[in-house]
């Protein structure tokens, strides 16, 4: 099992510490994963209201790039790390607060790139937003010298 699967059993079992940017933007973990997708149910807080009502736009940018890496950590290489080069979120409906259901798939992975793509849906279906992002692959660093 590979760094990162480890890692996303810890976050669907409940088990991980989150990273402190997670804890501070509320992102939470995941419900479930397998080769190649992710999913995760994610209930916004007041906070990201707007004054029309409506959910922030950006949040749902910080969450897609949350999902999509979490489905490319489960192909990447044992011995690989993974960055972001690019987010694209599209937004489909604007949507008041209210439960999302966020999936994450990889569409393709070659050598250097993972490439994924995200929904996110309300629980009546309706979808809210797409979002897709290539991730990079680098070499994983070594473990500082004791």
């Amino acid at each position: 099992m590979t760094w990162a699967k480890a890692r996303l059993d810890e976050l669907k079992a409940g088990e991980a510490q989150l990273p402190p940017i997670v804890e501070t933007l509320r992102l939470g973990g995941l419900d479930d994963w397998g080769d190649g997708w992710v999913r995760k149910t994610w209930s916004p807080s007041a906070e990201l209201q707007t004054t029309d009502g409506a959910m922030f736009g950006g949040y749902l940018a910080a969450l897609a790039d949350q999902a999509l890496a979490f489905a490319a950590m489960t192909v990447v290489p044992g011995d690989a790390a993974y960055r972001t080069l690019n987010l694209q979120v599209n937004f489909v409906r604007v949507t008041p607060l209210q439960p999302l259901v966020i999936e994450a798939r990889v569409v393709a992975r070659t050598r250097q790139l993972i490439t994924v793509r995200a929904e996110f849906r309300r629980a009546d279906g309706e979808l809210i937003a797409e979002a897709s992002a290539q991730q990079l692959i680098l070499p994983l660093a070594p473990p500082p010298r004791q």
